[in-house]
């Protein structure tokens, strides 16, 4: 088995074996794969996206979920001892927790593959499958030019794990303060976005939105990209903050039907984990 934490942990090859079972699910293929097993997840109410698509995609495959709060965590039963006890009834457990730390204790103790759904410093199904889309639109997702408009947060630093993964150029574009270390930085974002390709955002948080107001990606500011080059933003996206109406309701927003391949994505991430 092999677990999901952190992208780093991985190689080039374990991404393309995702994607090969991503497009054998697509074929038809691991029908009632998870027949007769039980996944525990960990996951807030407000989780939309990814959760809808590890629970149809664990249905698919035939298996069941039991769902819990990831506060189920924070009482004062060691996780330790909450581990050893669903290592007797679990087959897989994803979580979407705060303290990546606390899903490498999971990990110690479990005896059964651990997928983060997210932390506050890496998002790792998230940047999986936008890699995946992008080798369904793009010839080689690895040769273009990226760049991330944003803080320093975990969908920022996702970003990171996926360029040095991956092995492809990636800009940030932000305030000052919000530099992601280690990551070419251009403050000025009309600059920054020349001669890039895919342009990834992130959601801000109110305590630091009135620092980004000359970091808004518009139409007029895509218009200095490449030709071809797409919008990528990270849902859930606001317009009017980190976007503008009239850049989403244009021809380089990549579309809601980008994001169909989370389903089969996290399906695969899921075979992947159990077979290897």
């Amino acid at each position: 088995m092999k677990s999901l934490v952190r992208l780093r942990e991985y190689s080039r090859e374990d991404v393309q074996g995702i994607f090969h079972i991503a497009d054998e699910l697509q074929s038809g293929k691991y029908k009632d794969f998870l027949n007769g097993k039980t996944i525990v997840m960990f996951f807030p109410d407000l989780s939309i996206r990814t959760r809808i698509t590890f629970e149809k995609g664990i249905y698919l495959l035939g298996g069941q979920t039991i769902l819990f709060p990831p506060s189920a965590l924070d009482k004062k039963e060691k996780i330790e001892d909450v581990i050893g006890y669903l290592n007797n009834w679990t087959d897989g457990l994803i979580i979407r927790y705060k303290d990546i730390s606390v899903i490498d204790e999971i990990i110690r103790y479990a005896n059964f593959p651990v997928i983060n759904a997210m932390t506050d410093i890496n998002h790792p199904c998230e940047m999986l499958a936008d890699m995946y889309g992008l080798s369904k639109i793009r010839e080689d997702f690895t040769k273009e030019n990226y760049l991330f408009v944003g803080a320093n947060g975990n969908v920022g630093l996702a970003w990171k794990e996926a360029s040095e993964l991956m092995d492809f150029s990636l800009t940030q574009s932000s305030p000052s303060g919000y530099k992601i270390s280690g990551v070419n930085h251009i403050i000025d974002l009309k600059s920054a976005i020349v001669g890039k390709d895919i342009i990834c955002t992130d959601s801000l948080g109110s305590d630091i939105l009135k620092d980004f107001s000359e970091h808004q990606v518009t139409l007029e500011i895509m218009e200095n990209a490449n030709k071809n080059a797409i919008l990528n933003p990270c849902p859930p996206f606001y317009r009017g903050e980190e976007v503008s109406k009239d850049v989403i309701e244009s021809k380089y927003f990549v579309g809601y039907s980008f994001k169909k391949y989370l389903l089969e994505i996290q399906q695969a991430i899921i075979i992947y984990s159990m077979l290897s």
